[in-house]
């Protein structure tokens, strides 16, 4: 049973599932750093200073904080600018994925578009070709 795990494992679809977890993972981290630390502050400074993070809308008459964080702690609240943040953060992922496809499927198209160059015949295949014309045309050399 270990050496047909091990056999599995190995498998090049396993390895390289593992690694596209692994750089997706990484991937993620970057995108939600670049949604949480470029993105959302410049829609703040847009919208005067508004922090989409932090808005929420408190489901108990005992919220009264006016942090994420400390409502929680209060009791229950619909984070829907927390929502919000995820939401663009999966669009951009989304979105930057689509574009990496279309590039990859682009220089795709391109590598089977060039067609290959045909071999050159070989100098047999050349007279080859010439007997067969003339026996075609019926025009026989005389010998």
């Amino acid at each position: 049973m270990l050496k047909e795990f091990r056999e599995f494992a190995m498998k090049g679809n396993v390895v390289d599932l593992a690694v596209g977890v692994i750089i997706g993972a990484a991937f993620g981290a970057i995108v939600s750093s670049l949604v949480g630390d470029v993105i959302m502050p410049i829609i703040g400074s847009i919208t005067g200073g508004l922090d989409f993070s932090n808005y929420f809308t408190p489901l108990s008459k005992a919220v009264t904080a006016n942090t994420l964080v400390e409502a929680k702690k209060q009791g229950a609240v619909l984070a829907w600018g927390n929502f919000l943040t995820l939401t663009l953060n999966f669009l951009i992922v989304a979105f930057v994925l689509f574009m990496v496809v279309r590039a990859m499927n682009r220089l795709k198209r391109k590598d089977e578009a060039k067609p290959a160059e045909p071999a050159k015949p070989t100098r047999e295949q050349e007279l080859l070709s010439e007997i067969r014309d003339i026996l075609k045309s019926g025009n026989r050399p005389q010998v």
